[in-house]
């Protein structure tokens, strides 16, 4: 799979800017938000995700939960 060019992000009518080095520029990613509860009875399928926003200079992570 072909990694996809760093883009700017907006959320809300605002771009995000990395706290960091103030870059503007992110690559992005889900990650599934695991529970305990969940992996004890194996449905980790049933828990949420979350939608990154990964720094494309410094690499700091912005973590949404989806809605």
């Amino acid at each position: 799979m072909a990694k996809k060019d760093p883009e700017q992000i907006f959320k809300e009518g605002k771009q995000l800017t990395c706290p960091i080095c103030n870059n503007n520029t992110f690559n992005t990613r889900k990650t599934q938000l695991n529970t305990k509860g969940a992996t004890l009875l194996g449905v980790d399928w049933a828990n949420k995700n979350a939608q990154n926003y990964i720094c494309s200079n410094c690499g700091y992570i912005f973590w949404f939960l989806e809605q």
